[in-house]
């Protein structure tokens, strides 16, 4: 005879075993292990320590001369000009015939020549520019930050630029007659007088070492002459002569640079003009960055939660009691649900003070150490690149616990689970230090690895050369968009856990 054992049919009343009950029940297991609270609290005191001895490990030579632009980025800004006091609007036109190196050596990527309307002759000053480069085509750029692509032509060229009060259009042209407008840009406090002309710049050439002993940049070299043509500026000039100016170097009233070689510019019969210089016209992203500095801690805090998410789920695997919660709750999807949401609110209930902690202090030690403004940002916990970084950083740790507790529920053993993700996540950072460079962006965009770019408080613009060291801070993808592969990361985990569990007994 054969006894057919009916499955098990909660008694409480549905009120009482409906999701919330489950939550419940899942908080308290979670709770009265009292190894897992010392676990969270060693894990938030241990990435605020580790924060503040990074931090207290770092120092500045101090206060040096920099150039801010006009929303206080601070940038380069020396290049070599010719130039002509426009008052009030004009239109200034130009055709580049040429660019080329002028010290044997190769075209940076960004080398530039073109036009300019600039507020005045002091570095920093607000500005837009159509120009010319050997790999990126034609640009409109202002303001430092500002860039818009045009045409994809090289030299030779036409460019326009037409100033109307405080607006500033940019045109390029391949005939001179037809003209394809690029952008119109407002330039706040653009003065009655201006300055425009043509100009030459190229940054300096950098070149790369990497290997696990340590990274070395050397510059040297970058020196650029452009030529053009047809230069003819409608308006009211205020003299009828073109000066010639190393505007961020020898100025009139005295050096800028130490550094700056004096450009020069020649004049043919035929009207061509000869510009050769040096220098760039971008922001400056040599400095560090503070904000990617104040989370150090972070990075040892990963493997306190990778442990806590993996052992919530295999420690039920190992003493067997899995099998009395799947009894008690038949729908396993459910109970995977709530175990989510339990290990992922509590560990961002307590990652996120932490951080904000740890960036607080770090900050304050930073400052001390020399890392001050104008050079270095003094930023507060509101503003968006920190408040970015500390929330972030919080659902980096929660994420990580959620991806621990999906592998644990495929693989079942707590060693094998807290190594492979470990692997996944601590492994690439490390890599990426030795890699060439290409081989570790790549991994730093495949990998939940990607996700401490979320600490990232420096902007890296396109325009501007960098070599977005991983050692140095930088990451190959946005901030948001890291920690965005490490959420899908988790999210295949969870949907691979959730199918292995209907197939599988526990």
């Amino acid at each position: 005879m054969t006894t057919t054992i009916p499955p098990y049919r909660s008694r409480l009343h549905p009120a009482r075993a409906g999701f919330r009950h489950l939550l419940r029940a899942e908080w308290t297991k979670f709770w009265t292990v009292r190894v897992r609270l010392l676990v969270l609290a060693v894990a938030a005191v241990v990435t605020v320590v580790i924060s503040q001895l990074g931090a207290s490990g770092s120092h500045s030579e101090g206060p040096v001369q920099v150039v801010t632009g006009p929303d206080g980025t601070v940038v380069n800004d020396a290049f070599h000009l010719t130039h002509r006091p426009l008052t009030g609007d004009g239109t200034v036109t130009v055709r580049v015939t040429g660019l080329r190196s002028a010290d044997g050596g190769a075209l940076e990527s960004w080398a530039k020549a073109g036009l300019m309307i600039k507020a005045n002759l002091e570095p920093g000053s607000p500005y837009a520019a159509v120009l010319t480069t050997p790999d990126h085509g034609i640009r409109m750029q202002w303001n430092f930050t500002g860039d818009t692509p045009g045409s994809a032509a090289d030299a030779p060229h036409w460019l326009r630029l037409t100033r109307s009060g405080d607006r500033v259009t940019g045109y390029d042209s391949t005939d001179g007659t037809h003209w394809r407008k690029i952008r119109d840009v407002r330039l706040s406090g653009l003065p009655h007088t201006t300055q425009v002309g043509i100009f030459v710049a190229t940054p300096a050439h950098q070149v790369l070492h990497r290997s696990f002993g340590g990274t070395s940049e050397t510059f040297g070299g970058g020196k650029v002459t452009g030529t053009f043509d047809h230069l003819a500026l409608r308006g009211t000039p205020a003299s009828a002569a073109w000066r010639s100016t190393d505007v961020g170097g020898p100025m009139p009233n005295g050096p800028r640079r130490a550094d700056a070689e004096q450009g020069r510019t020649t004049t043919d019969a035929s009207g061509e003009h000869t510009l050769t210089g040096r220098g760039d016209i971008a922001p400056d992203e040599s400095g560090g960055d503070t904000v990617q500095m104040s989370f150090q801690g972070v990075f040892v805090g990963v493997l306190f939660m990778v442990a806590l998410g993996a052992l919530f789920m295999t420690g039920e695997y190992k003493r067997g009691l899995i099998r009395t919660t799947f009894t008690a709750t038949p729908g396993r999807i459910r109970v995977l649900a709530a175990k989510t949401l339990v290990i992922g609110s509590v560990t961002f209930a307590v990652s996120l003070p932490a951080t904000a902690v740890a960036f607080t202090l770090a900050q304050s030690t930073l400052r001390a150490n020399g890392y001050e403004p104008p050079q270095f940002p003094d930023y507060s916990l509101l503003d968006t690149p920190a408040l970015r970084a500390i929330v972030g950083s919080a659902a980096l740790l929660s994420l990580v616990a959620v991806l621990a507790l999906a592998v644990g529920v495929l693989l079942r053993t707590s060693a094998g689970t807290i190594a492979a993700v470990l692997v996944l996540v601590i492994l690439p950072q490390i890599l990426a230090f030795a890699l060439p460079l290409p081989a570790a962006h790549w991994l730093l965009r495949v990998t939940p690895a990607a996700a401490f770019a979320i600490q990232q408080g420096v902007t890296y613009y396109p325009q501007a050369e960098n070599n977005c060291l991983p050692e140095s801070g930088c990451y190959p993808m946005q901030p948001v968009h890291g920690l965005l592969v490490l959420a899908a990361y988790a999210l295949v985990a969870l949907l691979l856990a959730a199918w292995r569990l209907r197939r599988r007994d526990a």
